[in-house]
């Protein structure tokens, strides 16, 4: 039984150490797609990162370019993006340092967004509205999932109605789909109040991995993870998975690359480098499932 996956020679694909990926997919391959779970981020992991040359929307983008929030509240979401987000890839400072930093980001912008009163039903023309794309082969990724019933736990730091909007209006929220993100309590009327629950953002994943063990404990049966992320603080979300056996790491380097690559290869087996498809995930997956 061979695992030899002739997408990781792509120009796009980079190792540290290919024997180590090779034997992980082989010990996958042998156990079947049944014993495999798939946990991911969504932004700039499952969406892209750019398109002929210009930038694409994040969740909180989605809502910061649309009509639902006003110039003014536009302006000042902008003024935190690039205050802040340099910090978030900066690969100079520590987690421990940007940690704070992170969470004043998003508390600020959340903020800012629950003053705006956004309406419910306004959610849905944003997304349509917007410039967000899912990564190239989603619709195999998704369907393929789908039809062999591997559960895909999406992980973001994002907005999760905007998430759900985006996969509901690209055909592919299946039923074997669940999301841990940021969702937003409405009132009776329809207009935003509040976020729910404990603020998830870029560096407590793990977190958020552990308070959900009621998830993790329903696929105990599937130790095996096929773990896909676009940044460091992505690496935890598979620690609330009991008993694992396997776990591939799968890494997008989209932006800053040589300052970052060295830290990206450390961490994930395989780094996909300015790789805006889905090609190698979707080849691992295929691979898996050859021997059910």
């Amino acid at each position: 039984m061979s695992a030899q996956i002739p997408e990781l020679s792509n120009p796009s694909v980079c190792m540290k150490d290919p024997q180590r990926v090779q034997d992980i997919l082989h010990s996958m391959v042998k156990a079947g797609s049944n014993t495999l779970q798939v946990i991911s981020d969504f932004d700039m992991t499952l969406t892209r990162f750019s398109h002929n040359g210009k930038r694409c929307p994040t969740c909180h983008n989605i809502l910061d370019n649309s009509k639902v929030i006003s110039a003014d509240c536009k302006q000042q979401l902008d003024h935190l993006l690039h205050t802040y987000y340099p910090i978030e890839i900066d690969s100079s400072r520590s987690v421990e340092e940007k940690l704070p930093l992170m969470v004043e980001w998003w508390t600020k912008a959340h903020d800012l967004l629950v003053e705006q009163k956004i309406r419910k039903d306004l959610l849905a023309e944003a997304v349509s509205e917007s410039e967000v794309m899912l990564r190239e082969g989603f619709q195999l990724f998704f369907d393929h999932l789908h039809e062999h019933s591997i559960p895909l736990l999406i992980f973001s730091a994002g907005i999760g109605d905007i998430l759900e909007e985006v996969i509901r209006q690209a055909g592919v929220f299946h039923s074997n789909v669940n999301v841990f993100s940021n969702y937003m309590d409405f009132d009776e009327s329809g207009v935003l109040r509040a976020f729910k629950g404990e603020l998830i953002h870029i560096y407590n994943k793990r977190e958020g991995a552990l308070l959900n063990t009621g998830h993790f404990q329903e696929l105990r049966t599937r130790p095996n993870v096929l773990l896909m992320g676009d940044s460091l603080g992505d690496l935890s979300m598979a620690d609330g998975v009991q008993d694992m056996e396997n776990i591939l790491k799968i890494g997008f380097l989209n932006d800053k690359v040589e300052e970052r690559k060295r830290s990206y290869l450390d961490s994930y087996d395989i780094v996909l480098i300015k790789d805006e498809t889905l090609e190698v995930p979707n080849a691992v997956l295929i691979q898996d499932c050859l021997f059910i």
